[in-house]
């Protein structure tokens, strides 16, 4: 019964989504060129597809695992696997991007991650291990070569940046909202209603990633970093790392979303003891699509806060931070007030739980809010000759914190995890009001003096 409410929640809520796009469609189509509609719209479809990749394998990768019979803590060194991965090979493929091309990196992370999906179909170790290490790399390139390709082609079209931010933002809406619902109702289907077993997921996702690397393939056109048929992969990373070293802001914003991704992940780690800490029966699925449609309510939120231009992402992503970190402090005020020994296994959520459920809701309409004004800050301040590059600079310290988070969740109690995650937020905070004093600063640091009086 329960299985029957999480779909017709689902569905509800991809009914809402629909809509709320199709009014926002209506409104743009006005004032946008319709050259500039169908780049994006592309755009959209691929990501889209290649999200719906990811989404389908994140509910069952662990169900998959002790399917073939791997501990807990086998199953911790493959995810620290991918983690490492990533962080390792990131900044490499991310300096290939630069010079050999983003739409060559997109096909790339195509390959790599149905790679990633036929080692589901072994159960040696080894080869699931390996799966793992496709996996990383396939991440870092879908978090840095799509947005990279898009930057680039954007402007190359000539098209007006304020536009940017809205395909930003639908991007986020779709990719993090809307499709990972529809991806978490498809996976629950293959697996629970056909009976397919926890390896189908996979293989619908290695169906939508080849229908997309064969979008990418025949319709993308290609776009390299501004230097990069004369510098070398290794030149490209020394780039990125002057850049980072010379250009507070970039160091600045690297700072800041490795301290908010940081926290993101590891609050995927936690809110399922966070929410049963005594073995209560909870609804995962309708937990799950609840956070989804919170996460594209933020979205929604952010696109029209970015069209007002008396509103500065600068300035109001610091309240996001705050309002982030105080969520995420929820659980150690639940914890310290006694809540978190109220439940027993196999029964209802507690009390504290439905509280620490709210509070969740809103650090993932925070998160909805979060990509699309990161996205547009990058798209200002990291160089476009090494944007790839440099992206993936940032996701190093990210991936290393999960790691050690991964090795190590056994040794901390869940309202030290929390407090850690709140305070990364804080100082994330802190940072971007560091990042809007010195945008501020320079953007009126070369006015001419016949512009300063009246």
């Amino acid at each position: 019964m329960e299985g029957y409410y999480w779909i017709q929640f689902g569905l509800i809520a991809i009914v809402c989504a629909m809509l709320e796009m199709q009014k926002m469609g209506t409104r743009e189509k006005v004032t946008m060129p319709q050259n500039f509609m169908a780049f994006r719209n592309s755009y959209l479809f691929v990501y889209s597809l290649m999200m719906a990749g990811d989404w389908l394998q994140g509910p069952y990768v662990y169900a998959l695992y002790q399917h073939y019979g791997y501990t807990t803590g086998d199953i911790g060194k493959l995810f620290i696997a991918g983690f490492g991965s990533s962080m390792i090979f990131g900044t490499v493929v991310g300096s290939m991007a630069d010079k050999y091309g983003r739409k060559n990196a997109a096909l790339t992370y195509v390959v790599t991650y149905i790679a990633s999906c036929i080692t589901k179909h072994w159960s040696d170790y080894g080869v699931l291990m390996l799966g793992r290490f496709f996996g990383g790399i396939a991440t870092s390139l879908l978090f840095t070569a799509f947005e990279s390709w898009l930057v680039a082609e954007h402007f190359k079209r000539g098209y007006e940046a304020e536009w940017l931010d809205k395909t930003f933002a639908k991007a986020i809406f779709l990719g993090n909202g809307l499709v990972s619902i529809v991806s978490g109702l498809l996976a629950n289907y293959l697996v629970t209603d056909m009976s397919l077993g926890p390896v189908a997921p996979f293989d619908a996702a290695a169906i939508f990633l080849a229908i997309g690397g064969v979008v990418i393939m025949f319709s993308w056109t290609e776009n390299k970093g501004d230097n990069s048929e004369n510098t070398s992969v290794q030149q490209g990373m020394k780039q990125a790392y002057e850049a980072i070293k010379n250009d507070k802001k970039v160091f600045y914003l690297g700072a800041m979303q490795s301290l908010f991704e940081a926290s993101m992940y590891s609050f995927v780690f936690l809110w399922t003891p966070a929410l049963g800490p005594n073995g209560e029966d909870i609804p995962h699925g309708m937990i799950f699509a609840t956070m989804m449609v919170a996460c594209m309510v933020g979205s929604s939120v952010a696109s029209r806060i970015m069209s007002r231009s008396d509103m500065k992402v600068e300035r109001y992503m610091q309240l996001v931070f705050l309002a982030s970190a105080a969520s995420l402090a929820v659980p150690v005020l639940v914890g310290n007030m006694g809540f978190m020994t109220e439940g027993e296994r196999g029964g209802s959520m507690t009390f504290g739980g439905k509280i620490q459920m709210l509070a969740f809701l809103v650090f993932e309409a925070m998160v909805g809010i979060f990509w699309p004004s990161m996205m547009k800050m990058r798209s200002q301040y990291v160089p476009e000759e090494v944007r790839s590059t440099v992206m993936n600079f940032f996701r190093i310290p990210l991936n290393l914190f999960v790691c050690v988070i991964l090795y190590n969740v056994a040794l901390f109690p869940l309202s030290a995890m929390f407090a850690m995650c709140s305070i990364f937020l804080v100082l994330a905070a802190f940072l971007q009001k560091k990042l809007e004093t010195l945008a501020n600063v320079q953007s009126h640091k070369y006015v001419p003096m016949e512009q300063t009086f009246p």
